[in-house]
């Protein structure tokens, strides 16, 4: 299998606002990144037709990601109560396109909303799961988040605290080929078909991972790594503007 370069340029490129309006304005808060080096040919199997997997040092990268998701609300209308304010986590890899545009496939978004689980799986056919989910913040700033997709299986649990001051990610480094990301890929009835998000660049930090499981890539038929994740990072989180999907 040849093998994609990471393309800094390319995701400059796509952190420019799309023209036109969005259909959604979401913030992303207190996002952990996990990443577990994979071997490419494997998550190349799990991909639809017409993306390569995009690698770094000749790897491929799974990523656990939680956080909250807050004021969801579509254009035009205000943020409402129980609906607007919730958790997800996401199984995610790291992909380009016939293209070569560098973007974001989701084998899994598990969320406690029932609603955007709804709207996320007809409107932007993204692979949502109903989950048990909840996240607790100490006063020292470590966040116990946890999850469970399924009532019959075994849950996740993270637990990690912020470290360090803020920075952005640099492009061309590897914080950056993993966090600044601005298209997402999904596959519906129609064929594959590509999301734009716009938001300013991550604040990134370090973190002290202090409780890791891999039970969100067992759920999706991924091997058990016997690790811990080879990379980790903070973000207190960004305003995000999602635009409707296109060819």
């Amino acid at each position: 299998m040849p093998e994609p370069h990471p393309s800094p340029d390319a995701q400059v490129a796509l952190r420019e606002r799309p023209s036109g309006r969005c259909a959604l304005h979401q913030r992303w808060a207190d996002l952990a990144f996990l990443h577990w080096a994979w071997d490419p040919a494997e998550i190349q199997a799990r991909l639809p037709s017409g993306l390569e997997v995009e690698t770094w040092d000749g790897k491929g990268w799974l990523g656990v990601v939680p956080f909250s998701m807050e004021r969801i609300r579509p254009r035009g209308l205000p943020p409402l109560p129980w609906i607007s304010w919730f958790l997800e986590l996401n199984l995610r890899t790291y992909v380009t396109d016939e293209a070569g545009r560098p973007g974001v496939w989701f084998f899994s978004l598990d969320c406690n909303q029932p609603v955007a689980v709804s709207w996320g799986r007809r409107a932007f056919h993204l692979p949502y799961r109903h989950a048990r989910m909840s996240r607790r913040i100490d006063a020292d700033g470590t966040i116990d988040y946890r999850c469970r997709p399924n009532v019959h299986g075994r849950g996740s649990r993270t637990v990690w605290r912020p470290q360090g001051e803020l920075r952005r990610a640099e492009p061309g480094t590897f914080e950056f080929f993993l966090v600044e990301r601005y298209l997402m890929f999904t596959e519906g009835p129609n064929g594959l078909r590509q999301g734009r998000v716009f938001h300013a660049p991550y604040r990134i930090a370090d973190l002290d991972l202090q409780e890791w499981d891999a039970e969100i890539p067992i759920s999706n038929g991924f091997a058990n790594p016997g690790r811990p994740p080879e990379h980790a990072l903070f973000s207190p989180g960004v305003d995000t503007e999602v635009f409707a999907l296109t060819p």
